[in-house]
């Protein structure tokens, strides 16, 4: 017969680490996944990695005219910036000037919905980074980097 435990009936020791196995004799537990396994991050972090790539990218031939622009990632666009009359209503990324310095924002989850693929996502990233910078710079995105466009089937 089972009968609850309360407070008064553990025994008087102190409490020690358990050492050896677990109380199912199967061995210590420990993470999935070791911390340098790139399964170990979030989406969100892998979406950061692939951003900064794609601007480092383009910094080796831009250096000078991006030395002032802040990089940002947001899950989505604010709402006044969604245009229901556009064809794509969803902004995939946006450029704000202030009176000090510029901000290129990329919104992930727009960008994530239209992948089906890490490498298409890869691609759609660069792509949507290059046509900020393009904008930005008032130049065609070809101009700004000559691997625009290439990876789109």
């Amino acid at each position: 017969m089972l009968r609850p435990l309360d407070r008064h009936s553990w025994p008087d020791r102190p409490r020690t680490a358990r050492r050896g196995r677990d109380r199912r004799g199967r061995g210590p537990r420990g993470p999935l996944a070791l911390a340098a396994i790139p399964r170990d991050r979030s989406r969100a972090d892998r979406f950061d990695d692939l951003v900064l790539d794609a601007v480092e990218h383009l910094e080796l031939r831009w250096r000078a005219e991006l030395a002032e622009v802040e990089l940002a990632v947001e899950e989505v666009p604010p709402e006044q910036e969604i245009d229901i009359l556009d064809l794509d209503p969803v902004p995939l990324a946006r450029v704000e000037e202030g009176a000090r310095n510029v901000r290129l924002i990329v919104h992930r989850w727009p960008i994530e919905l239209r992948a089906r693929n890490g490498l298409e996502l890869a691609a759609l990233v660069h792509d949507v980074v290059v046509e900020q910078v393009a904008d930005l710079l008032g130049i065609e995105p070809e101009a700004v980097d000559p691997d625009y466009g290439l990876d789109d089937d």
